[in-house]
């Protein structure tokens, strides 16, 4: 990992010292955040006819919290000298802006139905503590991790008041050294349900190797570039921006092996706080709202749709729109909160509120359990979440709710763990992005997801979890099973005879049906596991190119390609010299010629084909040379049996026979004259 180069979470001290960023924005640390009330989550009803505009004004709601949050910050000093400085230079204006933002939702939603009450006494908002944690509460996820509560005790070793009073960071607003634990100090907590659907579908969409990210938000914030204030990693669907039409949501490419599935996958990015600039460093959603340092690539990424522990799950329905976790639980508190943070290995221990420390060749993993509860109508809603619900602690689904396929989003990374001893300097900190005003809390980790799958795989998805299977394109992990060995080696073992037929003199063919075929009838006996002189065996439609080691033979090539022939004398060539591809054609039983006979280029494979050709009763290379008889043709791109081998021979025969009778009666008829 790189040495971290820029002032941490244990620069800045207690009072109004700061650290200039590398980010471009000048943000200090000041050791505060905005606190305001999440509207969004209070507009449980909005009629239709309003989303839209309620949806933008919701969007400049948050915006106004991010200016404000960066005005604050960057006035560590007047706020440390004037105590009414925050209020009258940040809070109030902030009140004031926030109070006509208010009023126009109200308006609008009036304008189609009932005007919400008590929306005004939402404009207020507090300056904090940053280094405090949140209200307590139970998580979102019914019960199913570790409480809130349990969680936050488990770092606060790790802090040893470093980064108190400041911000931290690469950007000046987090994370600290306080946002971490040992994840071998956390108690084993996590509790998998397996139940009445108890398959599993996997799907397999890459880990965003292309680069696609972007800082808005079609859910929360359709319409409105940078509505996340933060960036996300997209797979999955390959046209996922604010602007982006449901229309052309369906029509998009995807990342995913199975083009049935043009689901968008998002998350914020991970960054390593170790000063490096980013391609974002001076935009919104990045540098300029405290999101910076070096994005890291996840290692893997697994999506996998699991069933719900006491029904049979019901089709999602296309183009369900789903949260899960809350981007503002700093500030809010944890109620909905779902985040899980834990280290390879040790995975039945989930931490909530901290990011973890893993043991040397322990990867950091985070992962996402989404809402399994539909509530049969809504695709989304107001506040993006009422329309799905999680199970509670015995999987049931709340009364008028289905059970749905839930998503488990599984993103594992190779992150060492930060010296939090220097603040990061020789180890860099991570942190997910977040809000500027969430300060890069562990907790505000949540996930995102657009269900485009096409009708049949989604029915292929269902009917795998209810009958208890593993299916899907990532269910093996990315990888094929690999196919029997094949006897590769076989042909090596007679093929001297055929090749030295035109060097023979005429009597030679009439020996050579007794003693040519015994060899290759024999070699279908022989068990495909068991090649010889060391080659691995080939596997159908694998690539056998040179330096495979053994391990791979070559692909069988199309049938009706032309094959080079070897000169004549290669037979009798030692293993070793490069081959020429084996061809195979249909058989007379069925076409397990291609599986039992498939050459490879390795020079321990037969060098002529004969004795492929042999074991299966088919041609397996092209034409001979002009230069060969044509009376060894049969041996070479014939049926190679012994019956067409006779046939091309008995006349022959049948000539010294006549000769020879000739020869008798002339003698008799000379003795008669005698």
């Amino acid at each position: 990992m790189a040495a971290n180069v820029y002032a941490s979470a244990t620069d800045g001290g207690s009072g109004g010292d700061s650290a200039e960023t590398r980010s471009g924005t000048g943000v200090r640390t000041a050791g505060a955040t905005i606190d305001c009330p999440d509207v969004g989550s209070k507009l449980t009803s909005v009629p239709e006819q309003a989303r839209g505009e309620v949806d933008k004004e919701l969007a400049l709601l948050d915006e106004q919290i991010a200016k404000a949050y960066q005005r604050l910050s960057e006035s560590a000093q007047q706020v440390q000298q004037d105590p009414g400085f925050a209020d009258n230079a940040v809070v109030n204006p902030l009140k004031e802006k926030r109070a006509a933002t208010l009023e126009r939702i109200a308006i609008a939603i009036d304008r189609v139905g009932d005007r919400p009450e008590g929306l005004e006494a939402l404009a207020a908002c507090t300056v904090e503590d940053g280094n405090e944690a949140p209200a307590q509460g139970e998580g979102q996820d019914g019960g199913d991790g570790q409480p809130a509560e349990e969680q936050g005790q488990a770092g606060q070793e790790q802090g040893n008041g470093q980064g108190q009073g400041a911000n931290g960071g690469q950007a000046g607003n987090g994370p600290v050294a306080a946002d971490f634990a040992d994840i071998k100090s956390v108690q084993p907590n996590a509790n998998d349900k397996a139940g009445a659907s108890g398959g599993s579908f996997a799907t397999s969409c890459g880990v965003n190797e292309n680069g696609l990210f972007n800082s808005d938000n079609i859910i929360a914030a359709p319409g409105v570039t940078n509505g996340a204030h933060h960036f996300h990693d997209y797979v999955g669907n390959q046209s996922n921006n604010a602007f982006a039409s449901d229309q052309d949501l369906a029509k998009a490419e995807t990342s995913c092996d199975d083009q049935g599935d043009k689901s968008s996958y998002y998350w914020p990015v991970v960054r390593l706080q170790n000063g490096a600039q980013e391609q974002d460093a001076q935009k919104p959603g990045g540098g300029i709202e405290g999101n910076a340092g070096e994005i890291v690539t996840p290692k893997q990424v697994t999506l996998t749709f699991v069933g719900n522990p006491r029904e049979k799950v019901t089709a999602m329905p296309r183009l369900l729109r789903i949260i899960t976790g809350d981007a503002k639980s700093f500030v809010n508190g944890p109620a909905n909160a779902n985040a899980s943070w834990s280290c390879t290995g040790f995975e039945d221990r989930q931490l909530k509120d901290k990011y973890p420390l893993c043991p040397q060749g322990s990867d950091v993993v985070r992962t996402f359990k989404f809402q399994s509860c539909w509530d049969g109508r809504n695709i989304d809603s107001a506040n993006h979440r009422t329309h799905v619900a999680f199970t509670d602690a015995a999987g049931n689904c709340p009364s008028g709710f289905r059970p749905i396929p839930q998503l488990v989003q599984r993103i594992v990374y190779d992150i060492d763990a930060p010296s939090l001893q220097d603040g990061g300097r020789t180890t860099p900190l991570f942190a997910v992005d977040s809000f500027p005003e969430q300060l890069h809390k562990p907790v505000t980790d949540h996930g995102d997801f657009i269900n485009i799958f096409d009708e049949d795989l989604m029915g292929e998805m269902v009917d795998c979890i209810n009958d208890g299977r593993k299916c899907g394109a990532g269910a093996d992990g990315g990888q094929n099973p690999a196919p029997g060995e094949e006897p590769q080696e076989e042909p090596t073992k007679t093929p001297e005879a055929p090749q030295e037929e035109p060097t023979k003199t005429p009597e030679a063919p009439q020996e050579e049906p007794t003693k040519a075929p015994e060899a290759p009838q024999e070699q279908p006996t022989k068990t495909p596991d068991a090649p010889q002189d060391g080659n691995g065996g080939g596997k159908p439609g694998d690539q056998g190119d040179d330096g495979d080691d053994g391990k791979g033979g070559a692909a069988k090539p199309p049938a009706d390609e032309p094959d080079p022939e070897p000169e004549p004398g290669d037979a009798s060539t030692a293993p070793g010299g490069a081959q020429p591809e084996v061809k195979a054609t249909a058989s007379a039983d069925g076409g397990n010629a291609a599986e039992q006979g498939g050459g490879s280029k390795n020079g321990d494979d037969d060098t002529d084909g004969l004795g492929d050709s042999q074991a299966v009763g088919q041609a397996t290379s092209a034409a001979p040379a002009p230069s060969v008889p044509s009376r060894t043709e049969p041996q070479a791109v014939g049926g190679g049996g012994l019956a067409d081998t006779g046939a091309q021979l008995w006349p022959a025969a049948a000539g010294a026979v006549l000769v020879i009778a000739g020869f008798v009666v002339l003698r008799r008829v000379r003795r008669s004259h005698m």
